[in-house]
C-alpha cells in the first residue's frame, strides 16, 4: 500500500525543536559504567537414553498501568516516572506532532531525558508495512538500546503501528502509550494488540505485545473534531453493551458532555471504560479462544472498512454500524429483544453515528462486504464469529450466520 503525503515522509529528518537531537544526540550519550560481574553456576545432567521427548516452556506474565490524567503536567510528571531516566524514541503522526507531540518531547527533554522525534502521514493508509519498515529504519540509525522506551503519542493508527514496530525492533523494546484520541483511550491503547494492515484485511500483521504503561491526558481530547469523538465512543458503547450496563447507562445520560470534551465527564468515561476492558482482556489476553465479546460490530466493521481502503469511514464509524447490524441478526432470532435493540440504535443514533447503510460517511457495496467477510472466514480458517447481543451485558457467540443474513442486516 503506498502512503499517500503532502509531505513526503523521511523517516531521518527530525520534526523541529530544541529536543531534536536525533541521532548525534543518542549515539553521543555517555557510556555507562561497566557493570560488576556477575557468577553463574549450573550443573544441568544430560538425559538418559530413551527418556523420550523434551518440553520446554515459556511462561510470562505482562503488567502494567493505565493512569488517566486531566492535565498534561500531570502525565508528564507520570511518563518521567516510567521512563526512569532511560532515552526515549518518540513516534507520532504529523498531525499530532504539530498539536501535541512536539511540546511533549520540549517537556520531558525540559527534564534532562534524551528524547528524539519522527513522525509519518496521519490516516489509516499509514498503517501498513511501508511505514513500519521505515520506522524501523528510523530506530536503527538511533542509539536505542533494549532498556530504552519507545512512546507513541497519537490515535489508534499510531498505537497500533508502533506498538507493532517496538514489539520487532531487538525483538522487542518497551514501549509506553500516549493516546490523543477518545478511540486510543478507551481501546486501541489498551491490551497490547498491535497490528498493521494489509490489503486483503485489516491488523493482519501483528503480534501480542504489552506496552510498558499508558499515560492517558483527557485534556488531548479538546482539540478533537467531533467526528472522532463519536468515533472513540462507539467503543465505549460496544463495552457498554457487551459487558457493563452501567457504563451504557452513563453514555445515555453524558454523551452530550463527552461530545463537548468536558474535561470532568471524559476522565470519568476513559477511566470506567478502561477499566472495563482491562477487566476482560485480563480473562485471555492472548486471544487463546476466539470466542470473545470485545469483538462484537467488528466482523461486519473490519469488512467495511476493508471494502472502503480504510480511509472515508473512521472505524468507530465502522464498529457501530457492525453493532447495529449484529443487532438485527440478533433480533431476527428471537435472541434479543426488540426494545433493547431499539435503545443500542438509538443510543448510537443520538451520539451521531451510523446505524443503516445510508448513514455511512461513503458508499458500500454490500456484496463486496459479504466477499470481505468470506476473505476473513478463510483467513480463520473457515470460522466466522458473530457476537450477537441478548441484553445489556450479555452476549451469544455463533459460527453459524450466513451470508444471506449478513446481506440483509447491511441492507435493513
Amino acid at each position: 500500500m503506498e502512503l499517500t503525503s503532502a509531505t513526503p515522509y523521511r523517516p531521518d529528518a527530525e520534526p523541529a525543536g530544541p529536543h531534536s537531537r536525533g541521532r548525534e544526540s543518542l549515539a553521543a550519550a555517555p557510556a555507562a559504567a561497566p557493570a560488576p560481574p556477575v557468577r553463574l553456576r549450573d550443573r544441568l545432567p544430560l538425559p538418559r537414553p530413551g527418556e523420550g521427548d523434551v518440553t520446554a516452556s515459556a511462561d510470562r506474565h505482562d503488567r502494567y498501568t493505565v493512569s488517566v490524567h486531566r492535565h498534561e503536567r500531570g502525565a508528564i510528571d507520570r511518563l518521567r516516572t516510567e521512563i526512569d531516566g532511560r532515552r526515549v524514541a518518540l513516534i507520532s503522526d504529523h498531525t499530532v506532532a504539530g498539536l501535541h507531540a512536539r511540546r511533549l518531547a520540549d517537556a520531558l527533554a525540559g527534564t534532562g531525558l534524551d528524547v528524539t522525534m519522527t513522525a509519518f502521514p496521519p490516516g489509516e493508509a499509514s498503517k501498513s508495512l511501508t511505514t513500519a519498515s521505515r520506522l524501523l529504519d528510523w530506530l536503527a540509525g538511533t542509539a536505542l538500546a533494549r532498556r530504552d522506551v519507545v512512546l507513541a503519542v497519537g490515535g489508534g493508527v499510531v498505537i497500533d503501528t508502533v506498538g507493532w514496530v517496538a514489539s520487532a525492533y531487538m525483538r522487542g523494546v518497551p514501549y509506553i502509550n500516549v493516546p490523543t484520541t477518545l478511540l486510543a483511550h478507551v481501546d486501541a491503547a489498551l491490551g497490547g494488540k498491535v497490528a498493521v494492515d494489509h490489503p486483503s484485511a485489516k491488523n493482519l500483521v501483528g503480534a501480542f505485545y504489552q506496552p510498558k504503561a499508558v499515560v492517558s491526558n483527557v485534556g488531548y481530547l479538546r482539540t478533537l473534531e467531533r467526528r472522532q469523538l463519536r468515533s472513540g465512543l462507539a467503543e465505549v458503547i460496544k463495552k457498554g453493551v457487551i459487558a457493563s450496563p452501567d457504563l451504557f447507562a452513563f453514555v445515555e445520560r453524558h454523551h452530550g458532555d463527552v461530545l463537548a470534551a468536558d474535561p470532568t465527564t471524559t476522565s470519568r468515561l476513559v477511566h470506567g471504560a478502561t477499566a472495563v476492558k482491562c477487566d476482560l482482556i485480563a480473562r485471555d489476553p492472548y486471544e487463546q479462544d476466539l470466542r470473545r465479546a470485545l469483538n462484537f460490530g467488528h466482523t461486519v466493521g473490519h469488512a467495511v472498512e476493508t471494502v472502503t481502503g480504510y480511509r472515508p469511514i473512521a472505524h468507530g464509524e465502522a464498529v457501530a454500524f457492525g453493532m447495529a447490524c449484529a443487532a438485527r441478526i440478533a433480533e431476527r432470532r428471537g435472541l434479543l429483544d426488540p426494545r433493547t435493540s431499539a435503545r443500542l440504535t438509538g443510543l448510537l443514533a443520538a451520539v451521531g453515528l451510523p446505524v443503516v447503510i445510508g448513514d455511512l460517511p461513503a458508499p458500500l457495496d454490500p456484496a463486496a462486504t459479504v466477499a470481505a467477510l468470506r476473505q476473513i472466514r478463510k483467513i480463520r480458517d473457515g470460522g466466522l464469529r458473530f457476537v450477537l447481543p441478548v441484553a445489556l451485558g450479555e452476549t451469544v457467540i455463533v459460527d453459524d450466520v450466513g451470508d444471506a443474513e449478513v446481506r440483509t442486516a447491511i441492507t435493513a
